[in-house]
């Protein structure tokens, strides 16, 4: 069966940090172009960061520009994104995605996603 299950978030303060990881079950991350995604309440998903397969280019959206930083580590099947300096505006549910198609900041090359995990940044 193949699942992605993302896992790290939780409540935090103006200016902490944390670091979500997106495992996947059933397929090799390695050969897919994996995304993060969020949602706040109210609002549309959007795209975070994303990372190709192969050659590892990264994207990064506007708002999150030298806060977050996605990675990957092959050998446990696993994607990160470090957030630091978050702000309440970060506030949403994260989810984690795999495309076989392309690494974008678009929802629309994904072909699996996540169940989501919450992130709630207030004081």
């Amino acid at each position: 069966q193949v699942q992605l299950v993302e896992s790290g978030g939780g409540l935090v303060q103006p200016g902490g940090s944390l670091r979500l990881s997106c495992e996947a079950y059933g397929f090799t991350l390695d050969y897919y172009h994996i995304g993060w995604f969020r949602q706040a309440p109210g609002k549309e998903r959007e795209g975070v960061s994303c990372i190709s397969s192969g050659d590892r280019r990264i994207y990064y959206a506007d708002s999150v520009k030298g806060r977050f930083t996605i990675s990957r580590d092959n050998a446990k099947n696993t994607v990160y994104l470090q957030m630091n300096s978050l702000k309440p505006e970060d506030t949403a549910v994260y989810y984690c995605a795999a495309s076989g198609v392309a690494a974008s900041l678009s929802l629309l090359p994904y072909d699996y996603w996540g169940q989501g995990t919450q992130v709630a940044v207030h004081s």
